[in-house]
């Protein structure tokens, strides 16, 4: 995989013909997750061997080569990372408490994150560079663990858990919503790579706000209604 600076991390758009052989071998990324494997298998448990499967996916299959082509494919991959991966690492990682950061601030924090990385600018700069291509996955992971980290590692404030999640819903709806019902395709920089998926660039992109919009609220809305469910138990009242 490159290593210049100004050249897309995942690679050249691949055309349909070449996506099978586009896997990321790139020898640091395959290092840090040697590491990640490694202290899963120091503390094994099933949600740090999804998280690490998930990392496979999105950084090493084809699925990252993908991502150079087709908008619809990098918002796969956000959702993966903000709410399969992020998640899974609390699960398997718990850290002691929710944090010291308020709720409401981290939901803000995290919301403001993923609507930045989704302006025309900022996603062109982190396509095509290494280092904003890091920028995102680094911000995008690490706000939501932090999201997560808040909701999950605090079961007795479910009625908070509960809003938080709301919210996030809520935002990454709109998003998705803005992105479906664009008039105008917003990224130039697929504007010449999605004719060989049989897509216009704005096909492709109501395609990844569809994907926003609704698949990839349902591990928000599974943890919620988790969350309900605590708050319709006995003594819930209050929290």
């Amino acid at each position: 995989m490159t290593t210049d600076p100004y050249v897309a991390y995942c690679g050249p758009a691949p055309v349909p013909a070449e996506i099978a052989l586009a896997w990321n071998l790139d020898p640091p990324l395959l290092a840090g997750l040697a590491l990640f494997a490694a202290a899963v298998a120091w503390r094994p448990s099933a949600a740090g061997w999804s998280a690490l499967g998930l990392m496979v996916l999105i950084f090493v299959s084809p699925l990252c080569a993908l991502t150079a082509a087709l908008f619809s494919a990098r918002v796969v991959h956000h959702v993966v990372l903000i709410a399969g991966v992020a998640p899974l690492i609390v699960l398997a990682f718990p850290p002691k408490g929710p944090g010291r950061l308020p709720l409401p601030l981290l939901v803000m924090l995290h919301a403001a994150i993923v609507w930045a990385w989704h302006a025309p600018g900022a996603y062109s700069w982190a396509l095509v560079t290494v280092s904003g291509y890091w920028l995102m996955q680094v911000t995008l992971l690490a706000s939501a663990w932090a999201l997560w980290r808040a909701v999950l590692m605090a079961p007795d404030r479910p009625i908070a858990g509960l809003t938080a999640l709301i919210a996030t819903v809520g935002q990454m709806g709109m998003l998705g919503a803005l992105l479906t019902f664009a008039p105008e395709p917003l990224y130039l920089v697929h504007f010449a790579t999605t004719a060989p998926w049989g897509l216009s660039p704005l096909a492709d992109q109501q395609l990844g706000g569809l994907i926003m919009w609704a698949p990839a609220l349902l591990p928000y809305l599974a943890a919620a209604l988790l969350a309900g469910r605590r708050i319709l138990e006995p003594g819930a009242a209050g929290r």
